[in-house]
């Protein structure tokens, strides 16, 4: 395909000639001379391994090119990448001119074409910044309508520097968000062959996709060091006890943990970060991270208990309140917070949860349901349908097997406040509404 790429930084450098060796032709766009002249000479405008190689290449194959003319780019071209880049300003938050500007030179250019075009925005953008600002800025300049006269895509890319040309040869995943069918299948086409998963979402995803990375990798970042830093106060070898971590790909690198819901809570997780953080601050080494899961796992708490009040309604039902599916567990489960805070504030409960109705039976959880927890056993049901009858507020506690079943039995002016996320329920009950979603 014929493509421009607006942009001849990294990525736009790198993606640039990773294109071009796929076979397209491609025009690179800047208003640095030096950039398109070096790019026209075949030499890259950025350091980056094998890059070289491949612009020069590319270029004596005549597959890559650059200008600063917009105009003339977008005219000869049928999909247009944005690379341009979007940096801080000092609140923290991103300076779109460079977006805004080349959108609009763009869309100058698209007035003048009868023939479909697609715009992909890869460079890094907060979520909404194509509908409330890219989009409008070039249906502004062409006088057309996106997703109907031409298309718009979020290509987000994920090339490391120093790795950047391995990594667009075989990315972890291609994210391609659209505003319709059609851009969707010509962007893809472009990446027909490459390793990894192709993933087809809406704009906004793709937009936050980014963001979950890069925060996720400097948490890790972040967590290595202050584990680390206890590690040496210990005189423990560090390396020694992430090597071990990383060998358990089941829950510690993989996607376990990371589905947004409610706090954590059990027997395991608040104790050992409350073991861990004392010890650190017992020897002076400074861990804020750690120090924050606590004080973040109480906010989730706290936005339960909000949800509910905010609803206005005084009679609650909690389906599961053991502190995760398939367990008897009350021990430092959330949701007991949630259930004292709630009779504090002088609502009317009624609790189901099968694990822990047959757990108070006998054991230790009886002894802690009747000596610690009493004022709850009282308010505990025998069946969903009780909890049903009596509550105009639902809360999901937990992932309890017999609540996927409930859409047909909740009563139209029963609002459901989901702290798990039950698909079978957000899709067919219309007063529906979950913690993080």
């Amino acid at each position: 395909m014929r493509i421009s790429i607006f942009g001849l930084g990294y990525v736009g450098a790198v993606s640039a000639a990773c294109l071009a060796e796929r076979g397209h032709a491609v025009t690179g766009v800047d208003p640095n001379t030096e950039k398109v002249q070096l790019i026209n000479s075949g030499r890259s405008p950025v350091v980056e391994a094998e890059l070289a190689e491949l612009t020069r290449a590319a270029v004596s194959a005549q597959r890559l090119r650059a200008t600063t003319d917009p105009l003339e780019a977008v005219l000869e071209s049928e999909v247009t990448f944005v690379c341009v880049p979007t940096p801080s300003q000092t609140n923290g938050n991103l300076d779109f001119r460079y977006i805004e500007r080349v959108c609009a030179e763009i869309g100058a250019a698209l007035r003048q074409k009868r023939d479909f075009h697609v715009v992909v925005v890869r460079s890094t953008i907060l979520p909404g910044t194509l509908k409330t600002l890219a989009i409008p800025a070039l249906e502004r300049a062409s006088g057309r309508r996106a997703g109907e006269d031409f298309g718009v895509c979020h290509n987000p890319e994920f090339l490391r520097e120093s790795t950047a040309v391995a990594d667009f040869r075989n990315p972890p995943k291609t994210v391609i968000g659209t505003t319709d069918p059609r851009s969707g299948d010509i962007v893809q086409s472009l990446y027909e062959g490459i390793a990894g998963p192709v993933i087809r979402c809406p704009i906004e995803v793709a937009e936050m996709v980014k963001y979950a990375d890069n925060s996720w990798h400097a948490t890790k970042v972040t967590f290595a060091n202050e584990v680390g830093k206890i590690c040496k106060s210990l005189g423990v070898d560090s390396h020694a006890v992430m090597d071990i971590f990383c060998k358990d790909a089941k829950l510690n690198l993989s996607s376990y943990y990371l589905t947004p819901g409610f706090a954590f809570g059990g027997s395991c997780l608040p104790k050992d970060l409350r073991a861990i953080t004392y010890h650190a601050r017992s020897h002076d080494v400074s861990t804020p991270l750690l120090n924050s899961l606590m004080f973040s796992n109480r906010e989730q708490v706290e936005q339960g208990i909000a949800m509910v009040m905010a609803a206005r309604r005084r009679k609650v039902g909690l389906l599961g309140f053991s502190f995760k599916a398939g367990t008897d567990d009350l021990r430092e489960s959330p949701l007991v917070e949630v259930i004292e805070r709630l009779i504090g504030k002088g609502f009317d409960l009624r609790l189901y949860d099968r694990n822990v109705n047959i757990a108070k039976l006998t054991g230790a959880n009886r002894e802690y349901i009747m000596k610690s927890i009493p004022h709850i056993e009282r308010l505990m049901v025998t069946s969903v349908e009780e909890v049903l009858d009596h509550a105009d507020v639902i809360v999901i506690g937990n992932r309890g097997e017999e609540f996927t079943a409930l859409a047909e039995r909740l009563r139209p002016d029963q609002l459901v406040i989901d702290f798990v996320r039950i698909r079978q329920i957000e899709e067919r009950h219309a007063n529906y509404t979950g913690i993080c979603w």
